[in-house]
């Protein structure tokens, strides 16, 4: 199948509506019927700022870069995306194609 994955990168600690950005993000979509999505944490970065966080055990939590990342069909990007600026969160966003199936699947008997 064609569509694409949706990514959003934000700040751990970041809020929406009470909640923490990424369980707001994920929350959303499930939701929606979207069939799954993924929040992982950076180990280190930077952004637009030049500003380097990396992950120290000592480190004050909530500095880190939160990618939230969905495969999905263009509809479904459409939607969330228009859901994200509806609400007013700022978010970067990348959106790049892609090419999703499962490897493996068994099929029924008979075929």
């Amino acid at each position: 199948m064609k569509g694409c994955s949706l990514r959003f990168y934000l700040h751990e600690n970041q809020k929406h509506r009470g909640m923490l950005l990424y369980e707001w993000l994920l929350e959303q979509a499930r939701q929606r019927g979207i069939h799954g999505g993924s929040a992982f944490r950076a180990i280190a970065g930077f952004g637009r700022h030049g500003v380097m966080t990396e992950q120290h055990f000592f480190e004050l939590a909530g500095q880190l870069t939160v990618l939230v990342e969905f495969i999905v069909s263009d509809q479904d990007a459409d939607a969330l995306l228009e859901l994200v600026r509806e609400e007013g969160a700022p978010l970067f966003y990348a959106r790049l194609p892609a090419e999703f199936g499962i490897v493996g699947e068994k099929k029924p008997a008979g075929n």
